[in-house]
This record gives structure tokens, sequence and C-alpha cells, in this order.
């Protein structure tokens, strides 16, 4: 496989913009105004840590474009987090709010750390210091952040927290994935794997196959790669296959999910899950299935390994891990691809919801919630397949070139301010 540390993740969101502009033959004064980031915000900051020491990390936000609303977007810690792979993120967020038809812009921010190897103590004083930080740009008009890798519910309550304190009065709208006791949707929790699945399920019908006798890998098992795999599991497909960090398994005849997510909680991984072979990660997504569901990082499907891809359906639970090359081949080969900011767009979709509610003192039952994310999931869904077949183009340039057509219309009715 690919070295994907070689993949530049902004180039590569380059590449796929540069495709879609050439398509819709774009305005070349819109061009630089809709590829490149409005702001970007770097900081580094001290934080003590448990042992008395103080450690200086660095992070990042960054802002892509608010011309259709505020900026919106996850906040990763992970150790290799760097200022490309976060105007990457925040570049599809961009295109994944247009492409669903929610007012925001696109937004991502990351620090460089090990959440891993850090107390609960040190990860609320990284969180709260950062926020500090980052307060100057984020605001619920200006820029909402939300969970990403390895942040959670919990650090967004430190986060809205800590924003609040500066203001002097509660702010729950300044962030989403919050915990429900303090301003959180139902539904959220569950919203980026249950949007993947939604469209996973349009893309059954549309190519006739019955889910109900399908068979599912889920590549990448943390919080959406295990909802989906739950989810696929209670639709009647037979979840065959599940990989995490440390390793992969496989079951021909179907792995008991909801057991499988209670062995991962007690060991820290799905290796070693008793009624299961061991294969490696490269090996999980070659399988023979109906429906791949990558739902880990970026750049997994590459080149190098496209060929060997043998599922009818590939839905991206994960932002950006099918590389501009590989997508060629995979269209060459007959694969149906769900693209990452139509996939996994029933994230930021239920934060939209959230936000709304949050901003009007008045919650939503989770059946609403879950009923009006799937209306706009199908709907999107469609309108990404009719510009496909309109255009004899593939999935993924179909969906950029329908963001972004969103996106340079409001800039261009917008203008240029003074």
């Amino acid at each position: 496989m690919v070295n994907t540390t070689a993949l530049n993740p902004h180039e590569m969101a380059l590449k796929n913009f540069d495709k879609a502009a050439n398509a819709l033959d774009l305005d070349i004064n819109l061009r630089d105004r809709l590829k490149y980031p409005e702001r970007e915000l770097i900081v580094h900051f001290p934080v003590k840590m448990s042992d008395g020491s103080v450690k200086v990390f660095t992070g990042f936000r960054v802002q892509h474009n608010t011309a259709r609303g505020p900026a919106k977007g996850g906040i990763r810690f992970h150790p290799d987090t760097n200022l490309d792979e976060v105007r990457a993120l925040a570049t599809w967020m961009t295109w994944k709010c247009a492409v669903v038809g929610i007012p925001y812009g696109g937004g991502k921010g990351g620090v460089c750390c090990n959440p891993k190897t850090m107390t609960l103590h040190e990860l609320e004083g990284l969180t709260r210091r950062f926020t500090s930080e980052i307060s100057i740009i984020i605001g619920p008009e200006k820029d909402i952040p939300a969970p990403d890798v390895y942040t959670n519910p919990q650090t967004m309550a430190w986060i809205m927290d800590t924003y609040s304190m500066t203001k002097g009065y509660c702010v729950p709208s300044v962030v989403t994935g919050k915990p429900l006791e303090i301003g959180g949707s139902l539904g959220r929790n569950e919203a980026t794997a249950r949007g993947t699945v939604y469209t996973v399920e349009e893309a059954c019908r549309k190519l006739g196959i019955n889910v109900e006798k399908s068979t599912t890998v889920v590549q990448g098992f943390g919080n959406a790669g295990a909802i989906a795999a739950g989810f696929m599991n209670d639709l009647g497909s037979k979840v065959i296959a599940v990989s995490d960090s440390r390793g992969a398994i496989i079951n021909q005849n179907g792995l008991d999910i909801p057991k499988v997510v209670e062995f991962k909680a007690k060991t820290g991984s799905v290796v070693g899950f008793p009624g299961s072979d061991e294969i490696t990660n490269d090996q999980v997504l070659e399988l023979e299935c109906d429906i791949l569901i990558p739902a880990a990082l970026e750049n997994v499907i590459t080149p190098e390994n496209a060929n060997k891809i043998k599922a009818k359906i590939i839905g991206e639970a994960a932002n950006g891990p099918t590389t501009p090359e590989a997508d060629e081949i995979l269209h060459s080969n007959g694969i149906f691809m769900i693209p990452d900011i139509l996939a996994n767009a029933g994230g930021v979709t239920v934060s939209y919801f959230e936000w709304v509610q949050n901003v009007q003192h008045l919650f939503w039952k989770e059946i609403d919630v879950n009923e009006k994310l799937k209306s706009i999931m199908v709907k999107s869904f469609n309108d990404v397949v009719k510009i496909s077949e309109e255009k004899n183009v593939n999935m993924r340039l179909a969906a950029n070139m329908l963001a972004i057509q969103r996106v340079a219309n409001a800039v261009k009715l917008r203008g240029i301010y003074p």
C-alpha cells in the first residue's frame, strides 16, 4: 500500500476542486476565491501537565468559506495533525454543507497532540487553553466547532464552558455535538453513520441490491464505523469484516456487531474477537462484498489498491479516504461511489439541527431529527445522481459540481466588499 503520509490532503482537495471547476467552466475570477481559505489561525500555547511540567502545543483553526453562512467543522486531536490537513478538511466542509443545502461554510480545527498518552486533566487543560486561543474567531454567528477524531461530547462541553465564561453567560450554540444535558441534540451521536446508511440504502435501490441479502465491510471501527456497522446489521446486511487501528477481523458468516462493540469497549480493539479470523488492515479493503464503508482516516484507497477492491458500493463515512487517481480507477471498474461530502454529511446536518434548536431554545424529538435527516440525505443523493447521469461524470465530480456551483452563486450574489 502507498505511504499515505506522502499524499498531501490539501493538494488532493485542490485537485478535486479543479476537476469540478473545469467541468462547470467556472469563471476564473471566482476560482481563487473558492479554492483557498478565507482565514487561517495558528496558535502555540502552553499546558500544565500532570507531572507539573509545561508543554507547548500547536493548534489550528481554518475557515475556508463563509459566503453561505458561519464556518462549521470539527476539531481533532491527533499527533499527525498539520495545517494542510486542516485546510483540506475545512475545504471539504464547505462543499459538504453546500451539497446538502445547509446554510454553513466550511471550517476545521486541530491540535497536534497524542490524546492516548494524556490524562483527562491534561486533555481538559489543553482543550480550554486552545478554546481561549481561537475564541477570537469562533462564535455562534461566526464559526461553530464540533467533535472529530479523538474529540467527543465532553470536549465540546469544555469548549462551550470556556467560551461561555469569557462572555459571562451560557452560549450553548457555540459548539455542536454537546452532551444532551447542556443543549445537545437527540440523534447527533449517530448522525454521521445514519446519514451514510441512508445513502447506502438509496444506492442499493438504484443498483437493485437487496440490503437484507447483502454483505458489508467496515474499515475503521470508531464512532462512525461501529454505529454504521450496527445500522447495516439492523437492516439485515451481513457484516463480514471490521477493522480498527490495531488490525482487522473477518467471519464470512457475519459478525455479531453488538458483541464486537462490547468486546472493543473491554479490550480496546476488535482484534481477538471470539469466532473471528484476523486479517490485515490492507486486506479488509479488498474483500469481496456488496458494500464497503471506509470510516477511518484519509488516503486509504489509492492507485496501488483500487484495482483490488471488489465492493459494488463504497459509502465514504470518513473524510477523504479515496485519492483522485483511485477515484478514476474505481469508476472505470463500475464501482458505485458515494463520496464523502455526501455520504458523511449526516453529522453536519444534525449539527445544524442542534444549532437551530439552541438558537430557538426549542428541542425536537429524536424521530423528528431522524426524519428530517433522511429527507435531506435522500434528496441530496438524488440531486447528485441526477448531475452524474446528465453530465456523464462520476459521483464525486457530480457532488463537487453541485456544491461548488452553490457556493459560487452565493459569492457572486454577495459581490466584493468594499
